[in-house]
C-alpha cells in the first residue's frame, strides 16, 4: 500500500511539473526578453512641455513581438519638482507567446492623467509618479467570429516611486518600483522592479541598461531594458512662428 501511495504521488509531481514547464513554454515565462524605449520631454514654453514615449517590446531578446506603445501628452510644469500630465497612447500587443490563433492581437487607445512630485535626499534623487488610466481594449476573435470586435473600457491606477543615484557627472544608478491597481475584478494587477546603469552622454541625452521584474498574478517576467532620453527645448521654434 504504501509502494502505491509513493507511485502515486511521485506521477502526481511529475504531472504538476511539467505542466508548469509547459505553461511556461507557452507563457514565455522562462525566456528573457527586452524592452526598447524612447522618451522625451520638449519644451515649448516656460511653464509647458509635450511628452514623446515610444517603446517596443519582445518576448525574446530582440525577437518574438510583444507589444508597441506610442505614448504623448502635454505637461504642465508647476514648479521644477512637480509636473502635471494629460497623454493618450496607443498600445498594439500580441499576447501569445508562440503564435497561437486563440487570441487575436489587442489594440489599445489609453488616456491617462499623471502628477509627477520629486525631492531629494542627500545624494539621491526621488521621483513619485501617480497615474490613473481610462483604457478602450479591442479585441478580434480569430477562430470563433472574425467579424466579432470584442471589446471592453477598463480602468487603472499606476504609483512609481524612482531612485536615482548619480555616481560622477556621466554616471548614474537608476531604481525603481512600480505597482498597477485594477479599478474593477481583482486590485493586484502587476509590479515591476527596476535597477539600471545610466550614463550621460549629453546635458539633453542619457541612456539606460537596465533589468526588469515584471510579477504578475500568476506568472514572472525577466526583460532587459535598453532606454534613452533626450529632451528638447523648443521654445525658439515656437517663439519665432508667434512673431
Amino acid at each position: 500500500m504504501r509502494k502505491v501511495i509513493s507511485l502515486v504521488v511521485l506521477l502526481t509531481t511529475i504531472l504538476n511539473s511539467n505542466a508548469q514547464n509547459g505553461s511556461n513554454k507557452f507563457t514565455g515565462e522562462d525566456d528573457l526578453g527586452s524592452w526598447f524605449m524612447y522618451f522625451g520631454t520638449n519644451k515649448v514654453a516656460e511653464k509647458w512641455s509635450i511628452h514623446t514615449e515610444a517603446q517596443f517590446r519582445y518576448y525574446e531578446t530582440a525577437s518574438n513581438f510583444n507589444q508597441l506603445l506610442l505614448r504623448t501628452g502635454m505637461n504642465y510644469h508647476i514648479n521644477p519638482d512637480a509636473i502635471a500630465t494629460l497623454g493618450y497612447g496607443y498600445i498594439e500587443t500580441d499576447p501569445t507567446f508562440i503564435g497561437s490563433l486563440n487570441e487575436a492581437n489587442l489594440t489599445e487607445h489609453r488616456i491617462f492623467e499623471q502628477f509627477i512630485l520629486k525631492n531629494k535626499v542627500w545624494e539621491f534623487n526621488f521621483e513619485h509618479r501617480y497615474r490613473l488610466e481610462q483604457r478602450f481594449i479591442s479585441q478580434t476573435d480569430i477562430l470563433s467570429d472574425p467579424e466579432q470586435d470584442l471589446s471592453r473600457t477598463e480602468h487603472r491606477a499606476r504609483y512609481r516611486l524612482q531612485v536615482t543615484l548619480p555616481l560622477t557627472d556621466i554616471f548614474f544608478l537608476n531604481f525603481y518600483d512600480e505597482i498597477f491597481i485594477n479599478l474593477q475584478n481583482e486590485a493586484f494587477g502587476q509590479n515591476r522592479l527596476y535597477a539600471a546603469v545610466g550614463i550621460n552622454v549629453t546635458n539633453n541625452l542619457s541612456m539606460q541598461f537596465g533589468y526588469l521584474k515584471n510579477h504578475f498574478r500568476n506568472t514572472d517576467f525577466d526583460r532587459l531594458q535598453l532606454g534613452f532620453v533626450y529632451n528638447t527645448d523648443l521654445r525658439g521654434i515656437f517663439n519665432k512662428k508667434s512673431k
